[in-house]
């Protein structure tokens, strides 16, 4: 969505595919750091955006063993929002689509499944798709995959990746939060690692919660009676044992697959992968959504000029992959590195609460080093800036 915006923006024809109805879907990557923010700004966006109900955090705290630790400060950022939102991805999404359904040469298609390539003298041509009316095909000089983790064009355009493991999966569920209750982020406790996101929507606050359990767990758990589950979040933490109670049952309880993964090469001639579809990310630090944003912008930024001429080269594609590679590996590392040693080791601990790592008990002493982690989360490796142009409103076809 943010790659049409862009596109259409620049005065390219672009068309995005969304094979549901609606955007209305219990999403995880809720989390608009600065970085997004700051491409909102750039986009005249900003005032707009911030108008719709979001929670705002300002600093990122840790429990460990009932004991907090600040781990890092956004308000030093020097940025439009030194803060990370909190919103509802569909709501995003249907801000995006607003803003980019405003450009002549934007449409969105809902209702419409990618199910496969077309190709034409070896390069990739376009989509076969179903829409409400049934079977259609679009043709295209580039076509971008952002299906997600189980892409379905990756697969079908041959590309490989390698997948790096994760030794978690994560549950996430809806909790009462009581008027006024403020919690850490994340609580750890013995074998147990428990996120609480603070939201509010029309029925009142809540907290989006997620609790992180060993890969592949969560049948056995389920296997359990519920109220073992209940028992082991009032355990970690007390103070939430009403709202806990007020659970129903399994069904209130989804499962997040935690992948991690990136492909070797995002792109064939006349196709391009970015977001999920190239890389999936761990959710530590929610920065899934974020990377992908950053892949727009670098993809918008360096695509728009080919694209006014026609079908971009492969070497234009590679450019992409080689602005983002290097972000997108060295933030997998340090999620990998935070997966295997600090999370690893808190859900194989027994019975004695974790201590804090040295490094966050660091962060935590001194305050002035607290920037360092906000830069790393809330802007990332290499944070993008919109360089596209804004083309004039009349209508002239550029390209397809």
């Amino acid at each position: 969505m943010m790659l049409g915006l862009l596109l259409a923006r620049a005065g390219i024809e672009v068309a995005v595919l969304e094979k549901h109805g609606d955007f209305l879907r219990d999403f995880r990557g809720d989390t608009l750091h600065p970085s997004t923010l700051e491409v909102i700004a750039e986009l005249g966006l900003l005032d707009g955006l911030l108008a719709l109900p979001h929670q705002r955090v300002e600093r990122l705290e840790v429990d460990f063993g009932g004991e907090t630790y600040t781990v890092a400060d956004f308000r030093k950022l020097r940025v439009s929002c030194p803060f990370i939102a909190l919103m509802p991805q569909w709501d995003f999404l249907d801000f995006l689509a607003g803003s980019a359904g405003s450009w002549p040469w934007f449409s969105l298609h809902m209702n419409t499944q990618a199910t496969g390539l077309i190709r034409e003298n070896s390069r990739i041509a376009g989509v076969e798709a179903v829409g409400p009316k049934g079977p259609l095909a679009i043709r295209a000089d580039l076509v971008v995959a952002a299906d997600g983790r189980h892409s379905v064009l990756r697969e079908q355009a041959g590309l490989i990746g390698e997948d790096f493991g994760a030794p978690m999966d994560v549950q996430w569920f809806r909790l009462d939060r009581p008027d006024g209750m403020d919690a850490p982020l994340g609580r750890f406790g013995a074998g147990r690692i428990l996120i609480l996101l603070p939201r509010s929507d029309s029925r009142g606050d809540y907290w989006q919660a997620g609790y992180v359990i060993p890969k592949g767990g969560d049948a056995a758990l389920r296997q359990r009676p519920f109220a073992d589950f209940q028992a082991e979040l009032t355990g970690l933490m007390p103070e939430i044992a009403e709202p806990v109670g007020r659970l129903k049952g399994w069904d209130a309880v989804k499962l997040l697959t935690v992948k991690v993964d990136r492909l070797h090469d995002w792109c064939r001639p006349g196709f391009l992968c970015i977001g999920d579809a190239a890389h999936a990310m761990s959710p530590v630090a929610g920065v899934g959504i974020n990377l992908a944003i950053q892949d727009a912008v670098a993809a918008a930024n360096l695509l728009a000029g080919p694209l006014t001429k026609g079908a971009p080269s492969v070497d234009d594609l590679r450019r992409v992959a080689a602005r983002r590679g290097w972000p997108t590996r060295m933030t997998q590392r340090l999620q990998l590195g935070l997966q295997h040693s600090l999370i690893a080791e808190t859900l194989s601990a027994d019975t004695a609460p974790p201590r804090a790592p040295w490094m966050i008990r660091l962060f935590h002493s001194w305050p002035w080093l607290r920037r360092f982690p906000a830069r790393l989360i809330g802007l990332g490796l290499r944070p993008e800036h919109v360089r596209t142009p804004m083309a004039p409103r009349s209508p002239a076809r550029v390209s397809r």
